[in-house]
């Protein structure tokens, strides 16, 4: 049997990937976005993608086509520690 102590490292080491797998991607555009339409602030415009993921999960909906949710949500949650 794993322990949780193992499933927490997993899951850890998941989102940690995801994260540094989208900065990658992306850029660092979730701490330092272009601004081409939105002058918003970073932290806003983090705690705007936070409140999409949370409006999904209250409907129901965990696991989308392409995407974790919930793992998109932690991720979030980490980059509003940093950007914080």
């Amino acid at each position: 049997m794993v322990s949780t102590s193992t499933d927490i490292a997993r899951i850890c080491d998941n989102v940690k990937n995801l994260l540094i797998s989208k900065n990658l991607a992306y850029g660092d555009s979730a701490l330092n976005p272009v601004r081409v339409m939105s002058k918003a602030t970073p932290i806003e415009q983090i705690l705007v993608r936070i409140d999409d993921k949370l409006s999904r999960i209250s409907r129901g909906n965990l696991l989308g086509d392409d995407e974790d949710v919930i793992n998109d949500l932690i991720g979030y949650f980490v980059l509003l520690k940093i950007a914080i």
